[in-house]
């Protein structure tokens, strides 16, 4: 067995490309999964030098939308997930606190209208930065699987998110600086 090297942390810088636009303002109540969010709407507001990015992608029914969880609080390792009364293991579960707080969900592409993308199915809390786009296809993106973890022995129930996540006393980058015009995310990774 090969020891593993200590290398410092790995700065990643992120920048990101648009925003999530949603009616929720909070995460208690908002939908845990795209798949509750029933025809919840949303948008996305692109920054204008990724439109050209946009070619094509309006003819998919579903999206990928990879974001960051702005307004999570800090991660811990064991935690009871929104479906559970026990606890588990950060990296078997979806919330959102985590070590890198990159958040995903695929969600129902209504259309494009410039830089605006109409959404449905919408589980993000508003004013969220969005790292990236791609698009949901069947044939790479749906596995059949045999099991699923502790999932698989909970009732699956409608379940919406409560503030157990949340970081307290969050302040969007409107609210702190009307005129920030820095877009990017930086974060130190420990390996």
């Amino acid at each position: 067995m090969n020891a593993m090297k200590t290398t410092s942390p790995l700065e990643i810088r992120l920048t990101e490309i648009g925003r999530v636009h949603s009616p929720f303002k909070q995460a208690t109540g908002t939908p845990i999964q795209p798949y509750r969010a029933g025809s919840a709407p949303g948008y996305i507001n692109l920054r204008p030098e990724f439109v050209d990015g946009l070619a094509d992608l309006d003819g998919f029914d579903r999206i990928w939308l990879i974001y960051w969880f702005h307004r999570a609080s800090a991660a811990k390792m064991s935690v009871i997930p929104y479906r559970d009364t026990v606890a588990h293991g950060l990296f078997a579960t979806r919330v959102p606190a985590r070590p890198n707080t990159i958040g995903m969900s695929c969600v129902r592409l209504l259309n494009i209208e410039g830089n605006i993308l109409r959404l449905a199915e919408v589980d993000i809390l508003d004013d969220t930065p969005l790292l990236d786009i791609k698009p949901y296809v069947p044939q790479y993106d749906n596995y059949p699987v045999q099991r699923c973890g502790w999932l698989d022995t909970v009732p699956d129930k409608p379940v919406v998110a409560d503030d157990r996540f949340e970081r307290k006393g969050f302040q969007t980058c409107a609210q702190i600086s009307p005129t920030n015009t820095n877009h990017s995310i930086t974060t130190t990774n420990s390996l």
